[in-house]
Order: structure tokens, then sequence, then C-alpha cells
């Protein structure tokens, strides 16, 4: 029987054991913990990783009210091992979490690279463009809804057809409102990439290259510096990659809000040339031609953007000039 003493106001207080008393307490612990460790792996494992230091916390709380000594190091020693197992089962599967959306799209997109080409193609829009307009003209809003869903997956997942899909804006819905209804669903694709790539990458990418010193730490403060303008400067500069200039921000941390204004209004130039290119596809299609995709790089559209590319570096020249921070 245990023997105790009042402390005042029913306060109790136990006395020390004898060494019989604490050894079948640490016994006891051992063999709990022989129990955990011998789980299967799954759930069941993992369930008694993270029982073990419920167990050893109340082990060391017994023993501190008995004035036991913890006379079972081997057990403490399996606790911590344990504990350690679940911390390391808990970031594993964060890390894996994290990385499932960016692995999902990679998926796509060299699946869609083998079997989609076909169906993405100048070609089946020439073949199909006859039921394409009829179905516009009797569901005009429900072609609006499926071709915009379709922008969406393919930027988002980065399928082949990006520029087939603005050229198909443009034959359906004309030069406008066939450009609102491209560059809107290029820039909800392109914020779906960059979530899912800030998601798993992102933020510890952006942390590591915090920590850094020397030049990468200066690139860095220099793209923080002058974010606005690099943003339109990789969206304005035809011969960037749409998804670079998707990944490549969720990379630096760039904000959402930020992210989404400077996509819409960057593409807007882009956007705008390759709809018309579509809308003009009635005549390409009755001469049996192809359309002439190099469009963007002649002279009088080129030159334009290149001046807007020109506008959005100012600042960059401005802080230069001054001696502020830059790239």
């Amino acid at each position: 029987m245990l023997e105790a003493r009042s402390l005042g106001e029913g306060a109790m207080a136990v006395k020390p054991q004898g060494a019989d008393f604490c050894n079948k307490l640490s016994h006891v612990l051992a063999a709990n913990v022989t129990v955990l460790s011998n789980q299967p792996f799954g759930f069941t494992k993992t369930r008694a990783a993270d029982q073990a230091p419920v167990i050893g916390v109340g082990f060391l709380a017994l023993s501190a009210h008995f004035g036991c000594n913890t006379t079972q190091p081997d057990a403490i020693r399996r606790i911590r091992t344990m504990t350690d197992m679940s911390n390391e089962t808990s970031q594993d599967k964060s890390s894996l979490a994290r990385l499932l959306p960016l692995l999902l799209i990679g998926l796509a997109a060299v699946m869609g690279a083998i079997y989609l080409k076909d169906y993405l193609s100048f070609d089946a829009l020439r073949d199909n463009r006859e039921a394409l307009i009829a179905f516009r003209d009797a569901n005009y809003l429900a072609t609006v809804l499926v071709f915009m869903a379709a922008y969406v997956v393919i930027v988002a997942f980065s399928l082949p057809g990006a520029t087939i899909a603005t050229l198909t804006g443009g034959f359906l819905f004309a030069t406008f409102p066939g450009s609102l209804f491209n560059i809107t669903a290029a820039t909800i694709g392109a914020t779906l990439i960059f979530l899912a790539a800030r998601w798993g990458l992102g933020e510890r990418l952006g942390a590591k290259l915090e920590a850094s010193d020397g030049k990468i730490k200066a690139i860095k403060e220099g793209i923080n510096d002058n974010q606005w303008s690099m943003l339109f400067l990789i969206r304005l500069v035809p011969a960037v990659p749409f998804f670079v200039a998707n990944l490549l921000p969720a990379f630096l941390e760039v904000p959402l809000r930020r992210f989404v204004i400077s996509t819409f209004v960057g593409i807007i130039p882009g956007g705008v040339v390759y709809t018309s290119v579509g809308a003009g596809l009635g005549e390409v299609f009755e001469r049996g031609e192809t359309p002439n995709l190099g469009i963007i790089f002649e002279p009088q559209i080129l030159l334009p953007i290149l001046g807007l590319c020109a506008l959005a570096a100012l600042p960059i020249a401005l802080k230069a000039l001054r001696g502020g921070k830059s790239l």
C-alpha cells in the first residue's frame, strides 16, 4: 500500500517507494515500448511511433512522483528512436505531398506530348472547323466555357497545343472577345502551375536562396527589388518559354497577386497578335495554306513589343544610374 501524508487543503504527496516498486514500473515501461516497436509498418506503425513519446512522458512523470530513478535507459533510448522515426515520417509525408502536384503535372506533360500532339494541332483544327463553328453557333456560352476550361488544362499541365488553342480562340470568337477569353484562360492556367510549383519547391528553394551569400544572394535581392519589371520582361520577351515564365516566379517567392497581374497584362501583346492570326484562319483554310506563326518576329510586330520590354526595364536602368540595388 502507498503511504501518503496531507500537505494541506487536500493536496497529497506520495512517499518515495522501494527498489522493487521502481523496478516493476520500469519493466512496465519496457514492455509497452516492446509492444509498440514490434508493430507492423504502415498505419499502425505510425500510430505506435506517435504513442511512444506519450508513454515516455508518463513514465518520467510517474518516476518523479514516486521518487524512482529511470532505471531502464534502453527503454528511454527506444522511445527517443521511435519519436525521431515519427518526426522523420511526418517530414517525408509532407515533402511527398508537396511534390505530388508537380509530379502529376510532369507526368501529364509527358503523356500529353506522346498521345495528344496529333489532336492538339493545326491539322486537327482544320479538319474539324465546320463542326466547331456549328457547335459554337448552336451553343455559344457552352462553347466559351468548354474552350476556356480546355485552355486552362492545357496551360496548367504544360500540354502541347497552347499556340493552337490561342488560334482556335481567335477562329471561333474573333480577335475580340477571343483575346479576352485566351488571356483569361492562360492566366488561370499559369496561376495553377505557379501555385503547384510554389507549394512544392518554391518556399524551400526561396529559403535556401535567402540564406545563401555571395553572388546568388545578390541576384535574389536584385530580383526582389525589381520584381514588377522582371515579371513583365519575362512575359513580354517572345524568346522566354511560357512554362519557364510560370515556374521561375514560384521559385523566387513572388506574391500571388503580383504574379497574376503581371501575367494577365504581360501576355496581352502576344495574345492579341496570335488571336488576330486565328481570326483570319478562315481565309487561310480556303487557300489551303498554314498560318504564319512567326508573325510575332516580323518588324511591325516585334518592334512595338521590344519597345514595351524597354519600358519594363526602365525602372531597373534608373536604379542602376542612381546607384540603387539592381541586377
